[in-house]
């Protein structure tokens, strides 16, 4: 079958009990680079919020600023780290329930951040979540206050302003911000 025959169709969260998640199709996930389905973190990458968005899910974030998962997360996990012990108690749990199916070693192409050499996890923060049509209008009369040369720029600015659909209002770094 493909995936689009699961489309809308729902599945049990394989580690939070009684949570149902849905199956929703996104633009980004492609059958030339695995099964085309797979899992969805809101709060953990822009085509996951994206997609989120749109469907209109909560974007809860079930690991801290330190990389650990929250008690959100559920017992088993609370305050393990993600990428350590963390993805261990997962693999455990899931072995638990009959829901893994193959594990297999993967090198994953997570991001390094600069200073420690270390992976970092993308985490969406309170400043991902503004007001978007607030943010849209205060920007939008700003700008209108601003004289712009050559002025017939003004209305591409204003336009793109009108388009962009996602706001980041500020970028927090564990080191501070120059």
């Amino acid at each position: 079958f493909s995936g689009s025959d699961l489309a809308d169709g729902s599945c049990v969260h394989p580690t939070i009990p009684g949570r149902v998640s849905p199956l929703l199709p996104a633009n980004h996930v492609k059958m030339t680079k695995g099964t085309g389905l797979v899992h969805t973190a809101p709060a953990h990458g822009m085509e996951d919020y994206s997609v989120a968005s749109h469907h209109q899910l909560p974007t809860d974030c079930l690991v801290d600023e330190s990389g650990h998962f929250t008690e959100a997360a559920g017992p088993e996990l609370k305050n393990k780290n993600v990428l350590e012990e963390g993805n261990e108690a997962v693999i455990k749990m899931l072995q638990a329930a009959g829901s893994l199916l193959k594990e297999e070693k993967y090198v994953h192409s997570y991001p390094y951040d600069w200073r420690t050499k270390k992976p970092m996890i993308i985490r969406a923060s309170k400043q991902w979540f503004v007001n978007t049509a607030d943010v849209k209008a205060a920007a939008q009369d700003a700008l209108k206050k601003v004289k712009v040369i050559p002025t017939s720029a003004v209305n591409r600015m204003l336009e793109m302003l009108d388009r962009r659909t996602f706001w980041c209002i500020s970028r927090q770094r564990c080191w501070g911000v120059p």
